[in-house]
């Protein structure tokens, strides 16, 4: 049978075949999920949801490529493989982005105007306000088109999800799952209100959780104030925020420090305030920092708020959510009047003019002294965060509770971590968590607290008065829906009621990922199927926020882990191993690779990137991986030319039998690294075996297939041949998707991705795989004589000796009709039983000059 009677293309190239094969597999619904009758027949994937307002990089595509590795081997394996994918498309970045965008900002005063249209030159600086109904529209429509290209890069990259399971962090269905997981949290006292101190970003105007922040350097500087004693003499305090005196309620120094133990229990009286304050001693106070001894504010850093908890200190709080100090000057001064100067400005003003005040009256002592501080940011932010007075929700996370803290560090220890050593990232999280999960957000395009509060006579909500709504009528806007007993024209007036105007913060939502893909509440048999699930991909940086957020919510109201194992991926770095970030500008756009190199390229390059390990990036890696798809592309074309259908039956030739016995190590030794979920391992075995394959192996049987030892002789060559590509483009196929496709088509029947991934069963099992790598190292050596006499690898050998261990050089003569082909030699061979490694030198036949 010829090569034209196979489906092959007489040139086939890497051209075209993301476009087609991603046609086909739409069209074959080749990933869709079958439900099957059992849990067992399942391989379940909690996908982390993207982020649509952002942009991806070369980072993402490696690590969702990761994941997709896995998935695809799964469904060879014959799982039924849930591997849904979501959009992450509500939270601040969609504001800002929504608002630079389309030029508007939200003024949830404004009524909903339903013939809004936004401004056809959007204004950066005049943003138009707008209600809040219109400006989640907005956000809506925006987020709706970020989808559709970050779905097509997705089905570019090659992702065997299954589209039909998308789902949105905003939609209905998964509003209703939020707030009814929020209600049962209500419901058994792990979700509570309450007025705390909060880290508050002015800028987003908005509540930040722990897990949110990013400490920073900042510059700033000394003050050196003096705090008046009793007995009239001074006290030296160094402060970097000299405006946050007005708010100072105590001075703090170690108990062991000797130089305060006489000021402890007194009281001493603020710079040109006044007030008279405590002198209390706590384990947390530095005597090397400063002058030792600092003054409490309510509230100026975590300390500050550690201080006045566990001290009962009252609360003094000047800084609004604005940024700037309180307009009215506080009761609480002895002399008002320097307030009066500072009140309404901003803490950076603010610090101006105290320092003036101080300098002038003689309580400050000497210059400011520049240095960097540590100051607490809004990851997406760029001032430092301020601590504000501020009613929010709170779930219980282990914080402030040690026997629920114990209970999440036990889970963590239940998790498979792959890799293992990061286990050790969420211990470390856990045992530092310092408060409660502060979960609202005053943002507008989020998931509403489903909660309204009864008012009382003046109008005045009363927030220990919650109004829920029943499960049956999620999900609600209490901003636009009534509770049920109320009418509209009962909404913000004495005795009536209003809805809560938070909205969840979006790893309120994202913590609920598995609960949400997999039907919880709202189709059983899938839960059933799916839930817990058998893995959660992520990137190690989110440990603390999503991965640890899932695992709490599931063990609050499953009292089990959301899956059995985690697999983290690392950063992909930049050439001088700096992570990838836009302010940096060293981020790769993934689609320019994609169009330079192909995605079998880049999935290449990706899986390459082992668990857990940051990789640098290196362009000229993509070209590696594209070689590595034209040379499956050329040895499959190989195989099929001139032969038709073989016969594994037909296999007898010992060396065949050898390269067979060979790649049955290979299956088992990436089917064991598929299993650890070390897909790196797997593609390298795979890949060796591969390069060795090409080089020596079809080298060696070039001219046996084409009958010149024989037809017997070609036919076991053929079988052979056909086989090994057959299990190579199966081992292939997690890797790259594209070009194992495309191969598997011109001579098998369905898709490479639901076939059987292969087993040792498959080959023959008498082979010996020493004898393919005996014939490697004397084509090794007989290609090396030629290239040092600087001839043709095609000049005839007239004499070969070669020299080896007893028991190789046995296995050589099993083989020397191929060695005689492949290495022309004409003459005799000598085999010498000497040394421990085989050796070859050789007599060539002279060339005529």
């Amino acid at each position: 049978m010829t090569s034209h009677s196979w489906n092959m293309p007489e040139k086939p190239s890497l051209d075209g075949l993301e476009e087609k094969w991603n046609k086909r597999w739409a069209e074959d619904e080749t990933y869709k999920f079958e439900r099957p009758a059992s849990r067992e027949e399942v391989f379940s994937i909690d996908t982390p949801p993207p982020t649509v307002s952002g942009s991806l990089h070369v980072g993402h595509v490696f690590s969702y490529t990761h994941t997709d590795t896995v998935a695809r081997y799964q469904r060879m394996r014959g799982k039924h493989v849930f591997y849904p994918l979501g959009w992450d498309d509500n939270g601040l970045p969609t504001e800002r982005r929504v608002q630079n965008f389309y030029g508007v900002r939200c003024d949830p005063s404004l009524p909903y105007d339903p013939d809004f249209t936004p401004p056809e030159k959007p204004d950066k600086k005049r943003q138009l306000p707008i209600s809040r109904r219109n400006f989640v529209e907005l956000c809506l429509k925006l987020t709706s088109v970020d989808e559709k290209v970050f779905e097509d890069l997705w089905r570019r990259v090659g992702l065997s999800v299954d589209w039909s399971h998308l789902y949105s962090t905003i939609s209905p269905e998964t509003q209703e799952v939020a707030q009814r997981a929020f209600l049962h949290n209500l419901e058994r006292g792990e979700a509570y209100l309450s007025e705390a101190p909060t880290m508050w970003d002015v800028t987003f105007q908005t509540a930040v959780a722990q897990a949110e922040l990013e400490a920073r350097d900042y510059p700033g500087a000394y003050h050196k104030l003096n705090f008046q004693k009793q007995d009239g003499g001074v006290v030296e305090i160094d402060t970097t925020r000299p405006e946050l005196l007005p708010a100072c309620c105590a001075l703090i120094a170690h108990p062991d420090d000797e130089r305060y133990q006489d000021l402890f229990g007194t009281t001493v009286k603020t710079p040109l305030f006044g007030v008279e304050v405590p002198v209390y001693a706590h384990r947390d106070a530095e005597p090397d920092k400063g002058s030792g001894i600092a003054m409490c504010c309510t509230f100026g850093d975590l300390t500050d708020v550690t201080w006045w908890r566990e001290l009962q200190l009252p609360t003094r709080v000047i800084i609004q959510r604005n940024g700037r100090l309180d307009l009215e000057t506080p009761e609480w001064l002895v002399n008002k009047e320097p307030y009066e100067q500072l009140a309404g400005k901003t803490t950076f003003s603010a610090r101006k003019a105290i320092v003036e005040m101080l300098q002038a009256s003689g309580e400050m002592v000497g210059e400011p002294e520049p240095t960097q501080r540590k100051a607490n940011f809004y990851e997406r932010g760029d001032k430092p965060l301020e601590i504000v007075s501020t009613r929010q929700w709170y779930f219980t996370n282990g914080g402030r509770n040690e026997e629920l803290r114990e209970k999440m560090l036990e889970r963590g220890k239940e998790l498979n971590w792959v890799p293992d050593f990061m286990r050790h990232r969420y211990e470390d999280w856990v045992n530092g968590l310092s408060g409660d999960w502060l979960i609202s957000r005053q943002r507008f395009f989020g998931i509403p607290f489903p909660v309204w509060y009864r008012l009382d006579e003046n109008g005045d909500p009363l927030t220990d008065e919650i109004i829920t709504p029943s499960e049956d009528q999620l999900p609600v806007d209490p901003q636009s829906q009534c509770p049920e007993g109320y009418t509209e024209e009962q909404r913000g007036k004495p005795n009536g009621f209003v809805g809560d105007p938070d909205v969840m913060d979006t790893w309120a939502t994202s913590s609920l990922t598995p609960q949400i893909v997999c039907g919880w509440g709202k189709d059983e048999e899938l839960w059933n199927l799916t839930y817990p699930m058998d893995i959660a991909p992520q990137a190690h940086d989110i440990i603390r926020t999503w991965l640890f957020t899932r695992v709490l919510r599931s063990h609050l109201e499953e009292g089990k882990l959301p899956w059995h194992t985690t697999t983290l991926s690392g950063f992909v770095m930049d050439p001088d191993r700096k992570k990838m970030s836009k302010s940096k500008g060293n981020v790769v756009v993934p689609t320019d690779i994609l169009d330079r190199f192909g995605s079998d390229a880049v999935r290449w390059r990706a899986a390459m990137a082992r668990p857990g390990m940051d990789s640098p990036f290196d362009e000229g890696q993509m070209k590696v991986g594209r070689r590595l798809a034209v040379k499956l592309l050329n040895a499959v074309k190989f195989a099929l030319m001139d032969a038709g259908p073989a016969e594994t039956s037909k296999i007898k030739n010992p060396i065949d039998l050898a390269m067979l016995a060979t790649l049955a190590q290979v299956i088992k030794k990436a089917t064991d690294s598929f299993d650890k979920y070390e897909y790196t391992d797997a593609l390298e075995a795979t890949e060796k075996f591969f390069w060795e394959f090409c080089d020596d192996y079809l080298e060696t049987v070039k001219e046996r297939s084409h009958g010149a030892l024989g037809e017997e002789a070609a036919e076991s060559a053929h079988a052979a041949l056909q086989l090994a590509l057959n299990v190579m483009i199966r081992l292939f196929a997690p890797f790259m998707p594209f070009v194992t496709e495309e191969t598997w088509s011109w001579w098998q029947e369905g898709s490479v991705h639901l076939a059987k991934w292969p087993t040792t069963d498959e080959l023959p099992a008498e082979g010996n795989p020493d004898l393919l790598s005996a014939v490697s190292t004397a084509l090794i050596g007989i290609r090396g004589a030629k290239s040092n006499a600087k001839v043709s690898q095609k000049t005839p050998v007239t004499l070969a000796k070669i020299s080896g261990p007893k028991d190789e050089l046995e296995l050589l003569k099993l083989a020397e009709d191929d060695l005689l082909n492949v290495g022309h030699i004409t003459g005799d061979v000598e085999y010498i039983e000497e040394g421990t490694e085989i050796s070859v030198s050789v007599e060539l036949e002279q060339q005529e000059k």
